[in-house]
């Protein structure tokens, strides 16, 4: 798995190609926006139906990520269900699943615009989090520094073709929605380009980890 190395606040950060960011000195992973049960939710609502595979395809790829790095310390940046009610609706594999990757870590979930009432499944719910100069939430604020943050599923184009890219410039960090079956923002948005400073880049997730200036 490729990734960016990059220097945030005085840390040194990596910008997974999965879409994940892993803090080594922390031995931290942070995924935003799992969305888990997003098949489920709209079934529920009588939406568009959907296969109903991808809780078990997120948790497989943060499974992945979380062997490949060995963290013992995860950060969920919000959205980690698709409503309040998607958590008692998990497939008891799932459920099992979860369950597993949370067992012998520290594991703090975030709470979002999707999924705001606290879970039931253990780790420490918090409305945002600060450690070493850093500040993890849900969504962006304006004017802050050393956020990371997600909400937006930020989207990038190369050779025509949109992938899930994080946003990084001096000040914030923006992760991409590492669930499946999530849609996306654009980052020529103007709601984004608000947010990051001229000097932003994007790192687009795939294959492999690509950093290029943001596009405006």
């Amino acid at each position: 798995m490729t990734s960016h190395a990059f220097t945030f606040a005085g840390q040194a950060l990596l910008a997974l190609a999965s879409g994940a960011l892993y803090w080594r000195a922390q031995d931290l992973l942070c995924v935003s926006d799992l969305h888990l049960g997003k098949s489920e939710r709209l079934a529920r609502r009588g939406g568009t139906l959907l296969p109903p595979y991808e809780t078990r395809e997120t948790l497989t790829r943060l499974d992945a990520a979380l062997d490949a790095t060995g963290a013992r310390q995860v950060v969920c940046l919000g959205d980690s269900f698709d409503d309040c009610a998607a958590e008692g609706g998990l497939e008891e594999d799932d459920r099992l699943h979860l369950s597993a990757l949370m067992a012998g870590r520290s594991w703090t979930w975030i709470a979002g615009n999707h999924d705001p009432a606290p879970l039931s499944l253990g780790g420490t719910h918090r409305a945002e989090f600060t450690t070493e100069g850093l500040t993890f939430r849900h969504i962006a604020v304006p004017g802050a520094v050393g956020e990371i943050s997600g909400h937006y599923h930020p989207k990038a184009a190369v050779a025509g073709r949109s992938r899930p890219c994080f946003l990084i410039d001096a000040a914030k960090v923006i992760l991409p929605a590492f669930g499946c079956y999530t849609g996306g923002l654009r980052a020529t948005d103007p709601v984004l380009a608000a947010l990051m400073g001229p000097r932003a880049v994007a790192v687009l997730t795939g294959p492999r980890a690509l950093a290029m200036p943001m596009p405006r």
